[in-house]
């Protein structure tokens, strides 16, 4: 009977030291996930007129409305701006987090993540 590693290399990978890269990796994600809350991005529309602050877990922290954007009978052209502004705000801070994870994770793809 052949005793070959179905792995290669000439050697079976030393399981324990492959369980504690994987919890030391389980770790620093948790970590990474949790800090993503003190990420903050900010988005403008209209000129900088609506402004929108949001935190690495999507929530909207800040909205600031310049009054001159404010006519009621063009309430439409208000919500595009708002809704611009924070979706330009989300995609910022979505670019963080993911550049953030990426560092954490050397690179490396993990589904989810």
């Amino acid at each position: 009977m052949s005793k070959g590693n179905p792995f290669g290399g000439g050697r079976m990978p030393d399981l324990n030291q492959l369980m504690k890269q994987a919890q030391k990796l389980q770790a620093d994600a948790a970590k990474a996930q949790e800090e993503l809350v003190n990420l903050t991005a900010e988005g403008a529309a209209g000129g900088a007129m609506v402004t929108a602050t949001v935190n690495g877990h999507h929530e909207l922290l800040k909205l600031t409305i310049d009054k001159a954007v404010v006519d009621p009978s063009d309430i439409g052209m208000l919500q595009d701006l708002i809704t611009a502004a924070v979706n330009q705000a989300n995609a910022k801070v979505g670019e963080m987090a993911k550049t953030r994870m990426n560092s954490l994770m050397g690179g490396m793809q993990i589904p989810g993540m």
